[in-house]
């Protein structure tokens, strides 16, 4: 009897232990895609992501005296998977909070699941209009742009009177919703979406939907452009080999990751918008980043470092801001809130939680010395030139 009171207490006071431990420490879950075709982007973002807690807490890894614990969680780009892991992460790994995914859809499935465990989840970087709009819950918070984001600055780089455009995207939510963003965005340039092709996202042979928008376009009068939304390998090399210009058909697109930035060299004077490239902002923050990156990896940031460290600059300046990690001060604190990124500063939106924030407009110049097309800066496009609708149902 004395031993199975002995042997209870000791249990008693490893689980106390335990509880004290999880206690001391702030745990974050990073539930994202790293393995699957956005694995490239995955990589930067978790890579960003270490690098803003490192920079947001002076290199301490500790937020109001208590240690950060940053747990890895795969989605495999999978959403029943990413919505399990989820679960598991609140459930099990208690984390206050949660950062991720890549994918729209991966992102979709897992948002009821933080409304369910009653626990931020800060959406980085997936794009999907759905995610801050009719699918939004009160417990989402996203630092990436949305899709009506891009498709603004977007519009803004190529939406000039007498243009007819054709879009190519993805059949997934990224794509549709990008699609549907841009033809919104377009309302009141003169500009018109006159054809829009789906493929599927594992697409590799562009030749069949290519010969759909070259007939759609081909015979319209005025400026024609095939505008692509698309997320992983870019197919803007492939199409350019199809030689739309035959038909007076220019390619057009938005910012991507530095090696397929490699493929706009097939279309130099290409003008779009991107979310970020290195050398567009002007800040102390993104000063840090590029050095700091070039130092440890030999290479310039990229789109998704930018991403990542924006979510952990963000979540840093909360858990201050809220003193702990009680979920309703979290929210409380985080409407409104405005944060420091290396894009320069963000607000959250009330109404949605969407980050505010500044998109670039390009246009691409080759430089052979450079492995990459270079989105030479036409102009800083600021958030309040940008009016991004509130999709959220009431």
């Amino acid at each position: 009897m004395k031993l199975h009171a002995t042997t209870a207490a000791l249990s008693l006071a490893s689980l106390a232990g335990v509880a004290f431990g999880q206690a001391t420490e702030i745990r974050i879950a990073h539930v994202y895609d790293k393995t699957g075709p956005l694995e490239a982007y995955a990589k930067q973002t978790q890579a960003g992501l270490m690098l803003g807690f490192e920079y947001a807490t002076g290199g301490k890894m500790e937020i109001l005296g208590r240690k950060l614990v940053v747990i890895e969680k795969d989605s495999q780009t999978k959403p029943d998977v990413g919505k399990a892991q989820l679960a598991a992460a609140y459930g099990d790994d208690k984390v206050d909070l949660a950062i991720g995914p890549t994918n729209s859809g991966v992102a979709l499935a897992m948002l009821p699941v933080a409304e369910e465990a009653k626990k931020i989840l800060l959406v980085e970087p997936a794009v999907a209009d759905q995610i801050t709009g009719e699918n939004w819950n009160r417990y989402v918070f996203r630092t990436g742009r949305s899709s009506s984001q891009d498709a603004i600055a977007n519009a803004v780089a190529i939406g000039k009177k007498d243009t007819v455009i054709a879009t190519l995207a993805q059949d997934y939510a990224f794509g549709r919703d990008g699609v549907k963003a841009f033809k919104d965005a377009l309302a009141g340039t003169g500009a018109q979406i006159v054809h829009e092709e789906y493929a599927p996202q594992a697409t590799t042979d562009f030749t069949a939907p290519a010969e759909r928008i070259f007939n759609a376009l081909k015979d319209k009068k005025g400026r024609k452009v095939l505008f692509v939304i698309w997320a992983g390998p870019t197919p803007v090399g492939k199409l350019a080999d199809l030689k739309p210009g035959r038909f007076g058909i220019e390619i057009a697109t938005g910012g991507n990751i530095l090696p397929a930035l490699a493929a706009y060299k097939a279309v130099p004077g290409m003008e779009g918008a991107t979310y970020y490239y290195y050398d567009h902002p002007r800040n102390k923050v993104n000063d840090w980043l590029v050095a700091e990156h070039q130092k440890r990896f030999n290479s310039p940031p990229d789109f998704f470092t930018a991403g990542g460290m924006a979510a952990a600059m963000a979540v840093v300046e909360a858990l201050k801001k809220a003193g702990g990690t009680d979920t309703e001060k979290l929210i409380a604190a985080m409407e409104g809130m405005s944060f420091e990124t290396p894009k320069g500063r963000m607000t959250f939106r009330k109404e949605d939680h969407q980050a505010m924030q500044s998109m670039y407009h390009f246009k691409i110049r080759v430089d052979p010395n450079v492995a990459w097309a270079i989105p030479q800066l036409v102009r800083e496009i600021k958030p309040d030139e940008m009016k991004v609708p509130i999709r959220v149902k009431k």
